[in-house]
């Protein structure tokens, strides 16, 4: 299955995808360097937030989803090197709206957990 949506992010920080079927993706984020908030190597949660919104995205995976709301947790810390898999799985589909529940781990241990809103356009949102 090919990625049809958010072609143009950069996956240096977002993550890269390395599963996608139906209704599901597995996103790859490599912690770096520049996600870093400080001395302790501490990653800040906006770059974890990115990645999992992209994976929603990427489970919906068409061109024209946008981001509705979403409802996050962060479970643990997470620290420079580190390599966090995100999950996102529809849960629930009713017309243009979908569901997605994300979950993150690092070495198979939980360290987010979110439920993700989206809907799918006609068209591109600008195009409205």
């Amino acid at each position: 299955m090919e990625l049809n949506t958010h072609l143009k992010l950069d996956n240096t920080i977002n993550g890269k995808v390395v599963e996608l079927k139906e209704g599901y993706a597995k996103v790859e984020q490599k912690t770096q360097e520049f996600m870093v908030s400080d001395e302790q190597g501490l990653v800040h949660g906006g770059f974890t937030f990115c990645a999992a919104d992209f994976s929603a995205m990427a489970a919906v995976n068409d061109p024209n989803v946008v981001l509705a709301k979403s409802d996050v947790k962060f479970l643990a810390p997470i620290k420079l090197g580190d390599i966090v898999l995100f999950e996102a799985s529809i849960i629930e589909s009713n017309g243009k709206k979908s569901t997605v529940e994300v979950l993150a781990s690092v070495e198979e241990k939980a360290v987010f957990k979110g439920t993700f809103s989206t809907v799918t356009l006609d068209k591109h949102i600008f195009s409205l």
